[in-house]
């Protein structure tokens, strides 16, 4: 797992997963270039690259426009690609946003891409949501694929053009299936960025935790360093038995327990509401990851438990607050 001096894409590199993978990068000694077309709405924050700035080159422009940027892009050895819409709400109200962002954009990416750098080894940021409401649990690659909203649909498909590419010859391609992620970075300011931000920003201001239903849903929250270091080792394995690789936390936690550690650490208390119009319909119930498919393949396992993540993360804000709650 060795980057230093390899030439490393980053699509979506002003975002929460992104940047960290690219200031990672810098830091191994990767000669990193991050295309991003700073989207509103899509988490980009110039802060996020703050420690490695001067020592990574940004293209702020769609990955649609990846000719225009022939020379810069000429000779990348690796790309990881974390460019899209990762709402699932936003996706229902605005499915048509949601496909060129998601769909769209990543077709034109890797057709231009297969023809810049032939053979090209890419890792693609996929979702669970791809899976829909589960079967059973935890669920493996195996699971049917049965989406219930439209980012999950549109991310499938631009999975399906990675891997039809990849059969074909003109990408080497592995599909990263993430759970939910937590850490710095994440998009705080932005509504609708999934429920852990959500949780974050009110534990930061000291607000209540809102629950809807229940609170018993649970969830596999994974730190992103975890995430990166999975990226790491998928970008630096080509040709493995399957593209498809599960990637989840190490505990299944309720909501409520979630929200139980962070009113520990400084937010108000729990309040349970009903679903909110537009959130019940897309809600998948209780997941959690079966990481055995990677930990054979890769070697790679979740090591951070939520409580210290909980505690990195919020660290990381109140030193940074200003650039994530104007």
């Amino acid at each position: 797992m060795n980057y230093a001096g390899k030439r490393v894409l980053v699509t979506g590199g002003l975002g929460f997963i992104g940047s960290n993978l690219a200031v990672r990068l810098a830091r191994d000694g990767a000669r990193v270039t991050i295309i991003d077309s700073a989207v509103p709405g899509c988490g980009a924050n110039w802060h996020n690259l703050t420690p490695c700035l001067t020592q990574i080159s940004v293209i702020k422009d769609d990955i649609c426009a990846l000719f225009a940027h022939r020379k810069a892009i000429e000779g990348t050895e690796i790309v990881f690609n974390m460019a899209g819409e990762i709402s699932h709400v936003n996706s229902m109200r605005d499915p048509v946003r949601d496909l060129q962002l998601n769909t769209t954009s990543q077709l034109c990416f890797l057709l231009a891409l297969r023809e810049i750098c032939p053979g090209i080894r890419v890792v693609y940021a996929s979702t669970r949501q791809v899976y829909g409401v589960p079967q059973f649990l935890p669920i493996n690659e195996s699971h049917p694929i049965n989406p219930i909203d439209f980012n999950g649909i549109h991310k499938h498909a631009a999975a399906s053009y990675h891997r039809l590419l990849t059969a074909s010859g003109d990408i080497d391609a592995s599909i990263l299936r993430l759970t939910n992620i937590y850490g710095p970075r994440m998009a705080l300011n932005i509504p609708e960025q999934g429920v852990l931000g959500h949780f974050f920003r009110r534990a930061l201001l000291g607000q209540d935790i809102e629950l809807f239903g229940d609170g018993k849903q649970v969830r596999d929250p994974v730190y992103v360093d975890d995430i990166v270091e999975a990226f790491l080792l998928a970008g630096a394995r080509k040709g493995l038995p399957s593209p498809n690789m599960n990637v989840g936390g190490r505990d299944a936690l309720s909501l409520e327990e979630i929200a139980r550690i962070l009113v520990a650490e400084g937010a108000g208390q729990l309040v349970y509401r009903p679903f909110p119009e537009g959130h019940k319909s897309i809600d998948i119930g209780s997941f959690s990851t079966d990481n055995s498919f990677i930990r054979e393949t890769l070697g790679w396992e979740p090591r951070v438990p939520f409580a210290s993540g909980a505690r990195l993360t919020l660290a990381y804000y109140r030193e940074h607050r200003e650039h994530y709650l104007p």
